[in-house]
């Protein structure tokens, strides 16, 4: 037992009373994300080019502000309002599912002013005439006897800026009113206004647009207007809301919307978390049943690591998302990963003649360098996917990288811990452990030219399948455009719904079946941004309120390339950084090797998804990089192994050495990923339509990187090193 045991023990107690205390009550200290709740996420554009620069500085600032004190009084449940670059900002409504009030209330600039209407009559014939006099607009107002114009002062005698109150009221009719109240200033204003123009229309202009234009009846000291304009109760009151919160300093676009139904979020939580529990029990149950009380002791690890990982969560708020949940999941087989090898070594210790105690200590110095390489190199891919991710992505990467870190502790620190106190008490501790895998020899490098021919078809293939796909290979977040996923109370056919479609002019529909039949789900697509005329088809087909929206993505065309340029710099910085951290653990033709192979089940994968038909979006583009980080993962643990043969056998050719260690890790390599397969199907079968792509990419791309680590990266290491 090292003398630093104690210390040991003492932060083991403190990591774990800390991240319980971090995480209780878990309910309040960690949130759901939106794709599990429901809710709106909105992505706007502060268009800077339409205020003078002199006022830009601070003006996304302001917005954020603005937008803030709104959502505030519209009573939303901890929603996040962030600035992003220099002109973005992202607005976070969860458990709202009202879109258009939503997008009303964020987006709406609230520009209010008080203007003239010119009463002089050959005024009005000059604009009649085409020719609209100088310092004046015509703008149309809808009354009760239809569209009206009047010519109207660009000059605004008043504005919002000294409005104190706005509320909802009622006229003499019972029409819905917004009644004003501005400040000293401003009522003083009013009242030099009022006085100077009575008899004549004051037009009541909100961003751009007449609501009401009533002729001065008298001077109005008070301070009070009232806006009329055939509102209903809740218009009047949204737009008093956002009248109260201010204009914003410059006109908002909604550029991205991201809404997901209830209905939906809930099928997503049982699902999600029930694959994650079959995933978590399975290798719980794996890990005593095949180590016995290695497994025991690794069980004990993975606890704490369940544990720190849930109490980082909960001390970062973080929300808890779809690929969230998934990468919880992939974390723990990976996790268990570290403890796999830390036995496989003691099984070889005890193997060698070594006394229990020995082989303990001998295992844990063995297995260290790989398991520090591997989880360094998945907590490369995970800062890149944090950085250049969005949304629910960075969930992922944020629970990918805290995963790592806590492995790391749970295995080399924890297990350790209990081994040197289970075996200080007793030193003929039974280390037995099952062994299904017995010494191989294999001749793998005979058969890398097979694998070459193998993996060069395949990769023909799936960059034939990409290439033929074109654009229909990514989803709207990719390529631009609509995604709505709608539920409809009664079966309906496809070819009228399209023809409905088609005849309220939505550009380039398609509609596919989405989850069961019996659900009555489709999902509908176009290039152009926009549900109303989507929504029009569906009314016209089965008629008003027989449908739901359950998931709507609206992604513009510049946030789309920005999303597909993050997605092609993340696999390339990912594939840099480990590039050079091998290069720096490892001889260059090794690190290269793995790059090669990393870059080859990366192309693997994507074939053999775009030949299942499937869309790239961003939940796949984090599966991927999970992939990358993965197949160095198990490539390290071959490569280490080399390592470490090429100083004991340095007579032996290099060939031998490396199908040697190849047959060595063989059993850990199989046994490990088992374990994360066990997670990755159960999110494939159990996970549901939401996450079935991301798990479908998982599925393909582990057996994809056991393959390469055996047949790809280790061959070439070999020709490659021929060639030197």
């Amino acid at each position: 037992m090292d003398k630093f045991f104690k210390w040991k023990v003492l932060s083991i107690i403190l990591v774990v009373a800390g991240s319980i205390w971090c995480a209780y009550p878990l309910k309040e200290k960690i949130h759901l994300g939106l794709d599990l709740q429901g809710g709106i996420q909105l992505l706007l554009q502060v268009e800077l080019d339409k205020i003078p620069k002199e006022a830009r500085a601070d003006a996304a600032d302001r917005a954020v502000e603005v937008i803030r004190n709104r959502i505030d009084a519209f009573g939303v449940v901890e929603p996040q309002i962030t600035r992003q670059g220099t002109d973005k900002v992202v607005v976070q409504l969860p458990g709202i599912t009202d879109r258009n009030r939503a997008r009303e209330i964020v987006a709406k600039t609230a520009h209010l002013e008080f203007r003239l209407v010119s009463d002089d009559p050959e005024l009005a014939k000059k604009a009649d005439s085409g020719t609209i006099p100088e310092g004046y607009e015509y703008k149309e107002i809808k009354g009760a006897l239809g569209l009206s114009k009047h010519l109207v002062s660009k000059e605004a005698l008043l504005s919002g800026d000294h409005l104190t109150d706005a509320s909802v009221g009622f006229d003499s009719y019972g029409q819905s009113i917004v009644q004003l109240q501005f400040d000293d200033q401003g009522a003083k204003k009013f009242d030099e206004i009022t006085f100077k123009n009575t008899g004549k229309q004051l037009a009541i202009v909100l961003d751009g647009t007449i609501h009401s234009a009533p002729v001065i009846r008298d001077r109005i000291p008070n301070g009070r207007a009232q806006i009329s304009g055939s509102f209903t109760v809740q218009e009047a009151g949204d737009l008093a809301l956002v009248l109260r919160a201010g204009a914003l300093p410059a006109p908002v676009t909604v550029i991205e919307e991201r809404t997901v139904g209830p209905t939906l979020g809930r099928d997503s939580i049982e699902k999600g978390l029930r694959s994650a529990l079959l995933g978590c029990v399975l290798v719980f149950i794996f890990m005593p049943c095949y180590y016995l009380l290695a497994g025991v002791i690794a069980d004990i690890g993975l606890l704490v690591y369940v544990i720190m990982v849930t109490g980082s969560l909960a001390m970062l708020h973080s929300s808890l998302t779809l690929p969230g949940i998934a990468g919880f999941i992939l974390s723990v087989g990976m996790a268990v990963d570290a403890n796999i090898l830390i036995s496989e070594r003691m099984r070889e210790e005890l193997e060698a003649g070594k006394t229990r105690r020995a082989a303990i200590s001998a295992g844990y110095h063995r297995a260290f360098a790989a398991i520090f390489d591997s989880n360094m190199t998945v907590f490369i891919t995970a800062v890149i996917l944090f950085f250049l991710g969005t949304g629910p992505i960075k969930g992922f990467a944020v629970t990918l990288g805290l995963g790592q870190i806590a492995s790391m502790f749970s295995s080399l620190t924890v297990t350790r811990v209990a081994f040197d106190f289970i075996s200080k008490r007793n030193p003929d501790i039974n280390l037995n452990m099952l062994k299904l895998i017995g010494v191989t020899n294999v001749p793998f490098l005979r058969w890398r030219f097979l694998a070459y021919i193998f993996s060069g078809l395949m990769l023909v293939f799936g960059t034939g399948a990409i290439i033929a796909r074109g654009g229909n290979n990514f989803g709207v977040e990719f390529s631009g455009g609509t995604l709505l996923q709608m539920g409809f109370t009664k079966t309906i056919e496809l070819s009228k719904f399209r023809a409905a479609l088609e005849k309220e002019g939505v550009k380039e529909p398609t509609i596919q079946p989405y989850g069961n039949p019996s659900d009555n789900q489709f999902i509908v697509k176009t290039k152009e941004n926009g549900t109303a005329k989507i929504e029009k088809a569906a009314v016209a087909v089965v008629g008003e309120k027989q449908y739901q929206i359950l998931k709507v993505d609206q992604v513009g065309p510049t946030v789309s390339g920005d999303l597909k340029s993050k997605a092609l710099w993340a696999v390339f910085w990912s594939s840099i950084g480990i590039l050079f951290y091998l290069g720096f653990r490892f001889p260059w033709h090794f690190s290269c090797a793995a790059v090669v192979a990393l870059l080859h089940d990366t192309i693997f994968t994507f074939g053999v998804y775009a030949m299942s038909g499937r869309e790239i979006n961003l939940a796949s583009v984090a599966a991927i990089l999970t992939i990358m980080g993965y197949s160095v993962n198990d490539t390290i643990v071959v490569f280490d192994r080399i390592r470490e043969n090429l100083k004991n056998m340095r007579k032996k050719p290099f060939g031998e050495v490396v199908e040697l260690s190849l047959n060595q890790t063989l059993g850990r390599t199989l046994l490990t990923s088992a374990n994360v397969l066990f997670g990755a199907v159960a999110l494939f079968v159990l996970g549901g339509p939401g996450i079935n792509d991301f798990a479908f990419i998982l599925c393909v791309g582990f057996a994809v990187g056991i393959y390469s680590s055996v047949f790809v990266a280790s061959a070439l290491a070999v020709d490659s090193k021929a060639q030197k």
